[in-house]
């Protein structure tokens, strides 16, 4: 952990011991009920999705929003999200995209991961959940798998500006998690843009091209 006058920042090549324990980086886990508990955090995890909103078809962007309120919406410049599928209902880890990306993800929480298509870029918004009224969080991270170059990253905004960004560790080979985490002491974020490797999914990895995707995700509180 790194702190300065602003944030606590965490980045782990294994998100293990630090997930562990997240009630130290955000407070307790709140359901996934409407409205803002004022205090704590939420969590993602992709894992309760429903099949018909898994691979091969696309994640609704407002989905734990509305869905399963938590407090966020998704956005990016591609054509949209994808969680991966359950195994026995279609191919997993994103292998419907390129059959050799189960040898080169891995899971943190069984058995499910994350991405944009068309794109490595996401916005990640925060709102009163269940509600369109914008909100603020103290915190995010991320799990990541196969970071295996520079360039994976968490930029983190406030209503107008840019915090601060922050590099997700590298995690050299294949099958391999990294996780970053930061909780603003001063300052509320309002969005996070998250860069994950160097190139959409799509094309088989190769020398220069680093393909991540992401697993869980944990916030503080979205509160007005």
């Amino acid at each position: 952990m790194r702190w300065t006058n602003t944030c606590s920042h965490i980045g782990r090549s294994s998100p293990s011991g630090f997930l562990g324990r997240p009630e130290f980086f955000l407070g307790a886990l709140n359901p996934n009920v409407a409205g803002s508990f004022g205090s704590g955090r939420r969590e993602i995890n992709w894992d309760g999705v429903p099949d018909a909103f898994a691979a091969p078809n696309l994640q609704p962007p407002d989905f734990f929003n509305v869905n399963s309120p938590r407090g966020v919406v998704f956005a990016t410049n591609g054509s949209g999200f994808q969680v991966s599928a359950n195994a026995g209902v279609a191919p997993i880890e994103f292998d419907n995209i390129n059959p050799t990306y189960s040898s080169l993800f891995t899971i943190f929480s069984p058995q499910r991961l994350f991405t944009a298509l068309g794109s490595k870029r996401l916005t990640v918004r925060f709102f009163v959940p269940g509600s369109t009224t914008p909100a603020t969080s103290s915190g995010f991270g991320g799990v990541f798998t196969d970071v295996d170059r520079p360039g994976t990253k968490i930029a983190y905004f406030n209503a107008g500006d840019k915090l601060a960004t922050f590099g997700v560790p590298i995690s050299p080979g294949s099958e391999t998690l990294s996780f970053l985490g930061v909780r603003f002491l001063e300052d509320r974020i309002a969005m996070v843009r998250i860069t994950s490797g160097n190139s959409r999914l799509g094309p088989n990895e190769r020398r220069g091209r680093d393909l991540v995707v992401m697993d869980d995700f944990i916030f503080g509180e979205p509160t007005p």
